[in-house]
């Protein structure tokens, strides 16, 4: 919700509640009652992690972008700026790598992400620290046409639009996993569900058959765990004459239990946009040459792009960020950093052609003019 000034300059105080995206096209939409996805059945987040596909494409992602620092920069001059103390740790209670791993695992999840203000800056109410709130916590209230936010409730209880308390809000690019590949999900966990069932069981599933007198449901309980029970401990089985073994199926390797796991791991990665050899998920494993540099540059472009650029432009609009400045993960500094012979080999060009002079060369390799290391430097007093 947008709080304006008396004067003629219109200031923004607090976040502008986002419009609803994802409402299906020529449908009614709970019209009236409000609700966020609930045309759609996601499936559970903790079900949902059970699949080793999914967890490791999921920490790979918001590990990777845990692992970028945060910086603040010039908008006209790129030049970067002194930070304050919630860019290097947003909630003072974790680092901040964890908070931006939360953070991307909701996006990526969710499609959303909630961090609550803590304190504000005294001179112009801007956010101060912040605490990443999970999204089942997390209720919004929808208008009558669910096409824009009223107001946001944490635990039930409805919470300010600007100042300490209020929710910061992160839009994905889509739905969230969990909503647009529920289908693939829960077929990934049903077939790890038949795997295991098929592994405990020492022998094909199928029934005993009694041809004599019916027993009673006691007996037929402590008959079956009794045969449970000694195929554990030998493969040979002895029956009566009244009793017949009958299998029904074969083993997890006949029913192509692993087969269907490995297409499923594929497909996942998919839907993660993660290349599958990342996570192991490659059929042919046949992939051509390409250098570490090239192979992360293509993993920034088209699997961690969207993320980092939902967080940045977050926390670079107005109500957090001052105009003039904006929040960018040091990526090409850390993550896409070439390797010091290619790194020399561009600063003395740059150095050559007198675009930069021996001091700035220095700085861009973390060395203070004496040559020094600035973090052994700047503990020197």
């Amino acid at each position: 919700m947008a709080i304006f000034g008396l004067g003629k300059k219109k200031e923004i105080t607090a976040q502008v509640n986002p419009a609803v995206y994802d409402a299906p096209f020529g449908s009614s939409y709970a019209m009236g009652m409000g609700g966020w996805n609930n045309w759609a059945s996601p499936i559970d987040r903790q079900a949902a992690v059970s699949v080793p596909a999914v967890n490791q494409c999921l920490n790979l992602i918001k590990g990777t972008i845990a692992g970028i620092p945060l910086e603040v920069y010039s908008t006209s001059t790129g030049e970067e700026l002194p930070m304050p103390t919630w860019v290097r740790q947003p909630d003072i209670r974790a680092p901040r790598s964890v908070t931006i791993a939360w953070t991307v695992d909701s996006l990526i999840m969710f499609g959303q992400a909630f961090w609550r203000v803590t304190s504000v800056y005294a001179d112009d109410q801007r956010p101060a620290s912040f605490e990443w709130i999970q999204n089942n916590r997390v209720t919004t209230k929808l208008d009558t046409m669910t096409q824009e936010v009223d107001y946001y409730m944490v635990n039930g209880t409805k919470v300010p639009d600007s100042g300490v308390g209020s929710l910061v809000t992160f839009q994905a690019f889509d739905q969230g996993v969990l909503v647009r590949s529920q289908r693939l999900i829960n077929s990934a966990i049903q077939a790890e569900e038949a795997a295991n069932i098929g592994i405990s069981s020492p022998q094909p599933t199928g029934y005993l058959k009694n041809t004599g007198a019916d027993l009673p449901d006691n007996q037929i309980q402590g008959l079956l765990n009794t045969w449970k029970t000694s195929r554990k401990n030998r493969s040979t089985a002895y029956l009566t004459s009244t009793l017949e073994y009958v299998p029904t199926s074969y083993s997890p390797m006949e029913m192509t239990y692993n087969d269907s796991i490995e297409e499923l791991a594929a497909q996942i990665a998919r839907a993660f946009n993660v290349p599958a050899h990342m996570i192991n998920a490659e059929h042919n494993r046949s992939s051509t040459y390409q250098n570490v540099l090239d192979a992360r540059k293509e993993f920034m472009a088209y699997t961690l792009a969207p993320y980092i650029c939902a967080i940045e432009d977050r926390l670079s609009l107005d109500d957090i960020t001052p105009r003039g400045q904006e929040i960018r993960f040091a990526v090409d500094e850390t993550f896409l950093r070439a390797n010091p012979q290619d790194r020399l080999a561009v600063t003395e060009k740059l150095l050559s052609l007198k675009l930069i002079d021996l001091n700035q060369a220095k700085e861009m390799e973390g060395l203070t003019p004496d040559g020094s290391n600035e973090a052994d430097a700047s503990n020197i007093q």
